[in-house]
């Protein structure tokens, strides 16, 4: 990057750092930002600043919020009976989309990974069956990716909530196998839903 300023190659290098974004992307978005008004350039540091100090994981969910509670949690126009586990706040936003989910969540923050040494006690398991002994669910909805990481993840929930006394049921048609269910489209979403299947049979503790 020759020929830029130390100022200009301090912004583009930060912004290359950004998921998706590569060097030609980086540079198009630093001009983008010279070329702003001093008063949008401003609102944009300030947003981001406002995020990191302000946005939390919901402690009840792990849902992102500018609160202690989410607002899905705080809602009472929520099925509270019906549980969906999900690994990241981003998948909440596919499946709320998708208009055709009313229960709750509860965001694992990650899924499990053996080989990257990820385990049951670095994602929120625990705070998961926690909840469970609490709130007693009609329904659970695993909502895993279905790619290696979700297929063991879900197979472990279906494992640890046999028990629970609840139906357990597995997202199913219109995912694609090995695919990211932050990706997938409304429709994806809403047949993936209607076709959830039962993993468990239901039985009391």
């Amino acid at each position: 990057m020759n020929g830029f300023p130390v100022s200009m190659r301090c912004l583009i290098d930060e912004l290359a750092k950004m998921p998706g974004v590569g060097p030609k992307s980086a540079q198009r978005l630093a001009f983008y930002i010279l070329r702003a008004s001093r008063e949008d350039a401003s609102a944009l540091s300030g947003a981001i600043l406002k995020v990191k100090d302000s946005v939390r994981f919901c402690k009840v969910c792990n849902n992102l919020s500018d609160e202690e509670d989410c607002e899905i949690c705080k809602s009472s126009l929520r099925d509270k009976e019906t549980l969906c586990i999900v690994e990241e706040p981003n998948d909440i936003i596919t499946i709320e989309r998708s208009g055709d989910f009313k229960g709750i969540y509860h965001v694992l923050l990650g899924s499990l990974s053996p080989l990257d040494g990820i385990g049951p006690s670095d994602i929120k398991i625990k705070e998961l069956l926690d909840r469970v002994k609490k709130e007693k669910f009609k329904e659970i909805i695993i909502a895993t990716d279905f790619n290696t990481e979700g297929e063991a993840t879900s197979l472990y929930l279906q494992k640890v909530l046999k028990l629970c006394g609840a139906v357990i049921t597995r997202v199913a048609y219109g995912i694609p196998v090995g695919g990211d269910l932050q990706y997938a489209d409304q429709a994806t979403i809403s047949k993936a839903f209607e076709g959830r299947r039962q993993v468990n049979a239901q039985k009391s503790i």
